[in-house]
């Protein structure tokens, strides 16, 4: 958690000529947004998209659904604004809150030639599945 928006710096910066998106929660993203400054700083343009339920979503998932959905330090509160976060970075932001709306601001994004951050809201309650439980087995995979 938190390795994804690094090592895709260290990609395109191996690789400028190169579309690299990292694909993120928003725990993930929060270790180290700061990195934005060195992105804005270098012209290192890779795009941000994060998947904002506001939880630490697999804690919380786990949480959910092996300890009753007794939750507890998962949840991030309202705060940054990733796009005003971005913004005031210099970098390029916009908010995405209808899976219609991925592929065109996707585009826009890529097309800035700025680092960028799409805020994709998400459903705080969905569940990332299939997944295997602790200890289990393949054949014993929650769908």
């Amino acid at each position: 958690m938190g390795f994804g928006f690094p090592a895709s710096m260290g990609v395109k910066v191996a690789k400028p000529d190169h579309t690299v998106v990292n694909i993120a929660g928003d725990g993930s993203f929060l270790m180290n947004s700061q990195e934005l400054a060195t992105c804005v700083v270098n012209g290192i343009a890779v795009v941000n998209c994060i998947f904002n339920n506001r939880y630490l979503g697999m804690v919380k998932q786990w949480q959910d659904l092996f300890f009753g959905k007794r939750r507890s330090q998962t949840y991030l509160g309202e705060s940054p604004d990733f796009v005003r976060l971005a913004e005031a970075y210099g970098a390029w932001g916009d908010r995405i809150e209808r899976p219609g709306e991925i592929k065109e601001k996707l585009k826009l994004a890529i097309e800035s030639g700025k680092p960028a951050v799409l805020d994709i809201i998400i459903d705080p309650d969905e569940h990332v599945l299939p997944m295997v439980p602790a200890g289990g087995r393949l054949d014993q995979m929650l769908t």
